[in-house]
């Protein structure tokens, strides 16, 4: 996908150093735009995040690691900031930063409850919030949020996971609202299943059941999702907010 849509646009994308965040980051990176990504170093190797970085560069664009927590509210607003004041302003927001604490309700702890609407839907919350200053000044600016279709039909097992989903679906649309008027484009993007290290841990049948769903009979690959995800942040969706688009091989059909 090349549009050159982005050339001189600075992207910040939260959950950048695996699966759809690397994706995402390195697809715009392919597209013109400089990029700045957040990542946890407790959750993976530290090796992740400087991959990344290269890559970015070899495609000749500024890239910018920084080690965050989402979930953190003061710390988003230092990551905006540090990202404007290194690579001179921020055009484009991914929220992208998501985890799993699997479990069925009668077992689930309050830690794992806490921890994914922590991360998912309050890290989500949190950066909106951060850039939304900058958007309205400059009276321009694009969002895109990763939800789930397991926001929209729920899923066994993972009632916290799709709670905050959902819970991103409604952000995404009430942002688009607040935001609207200061030429400020928020979507979300619902992939099914995604061919990530998070879902390689899933059980055999879980994975089976999905890959039966998928009426396209295959999973997607994070460069899928984040080939919406670009398309979403582009001119060509200049009026398109307030929407999600599933990328699930019509596994929610």
């Amino acid at each position: 996908m090349t549009s050159g849509d982005f050339r001189g646009r600075i992207a910040l994308v939260t959950g950048g150093s695996l699966g759809i965040g690397r994706a995402t980051v390195l697809a715009l990176a392919r597209e013109g735009a400089d990029v700045a990504f957040s990542y946890l170093g407790t959750r993976r190797s530290s090796d992740e995040p400087d991959e990344v970085v290269r890559e970015g560069k070899k495609l000749g664009r500024k890239i910018l690691a920084m080690e965050s927590d989402v979930s953190n509210f003061n710390g988003a607003e230092s990551v905006v900031d540090r990202v404007c004041r290194n690579l001179g302003g921020i055009d484009i927001l991914v929220n992208n930063a998501g985890i799993t604490r699997d479990s069925v309700l009668w077992k689930m702890t309050e830690a794992q409850w806490d921890d994914v609407l922590n991360v998912n839907l309050k890290g989500c919350f949190n950066y909106i919030r951060a850039v939304s200053p900058v958007f309205r000044e400059k009276r321009s600016g694009k969002i895109v949020n990763i939800s789930s279709i397991n926001a929209m039909r729920g899923k066994f097992g993972q009632a916290n996971y799709a709670a905050s989903k959902a819970g991103i679906i409604a952000l995404t649309k009430s942002a688009a609202r607040e935001l609207g008027k200061y030429n400020v484009n928020v979507n979300a993007v619902a992939p099914g299943m995604v061919e990530t290290d998070m879902t390689q841990s899933l059980p055999k049948e879980v994975l089976d059941q999905s890959l039966r769903e998928s009426v396209l009979g295959r999973f997607a690959t994070p460069d899928n999702v984040a080939d919406a995800v670009v398309f979403l942040l582009s001119d060509r969706a200049a009026h398109i907010t307030g929407e999600v688009i599933r990328v699930d091989g019509g596994q929610y059909l």
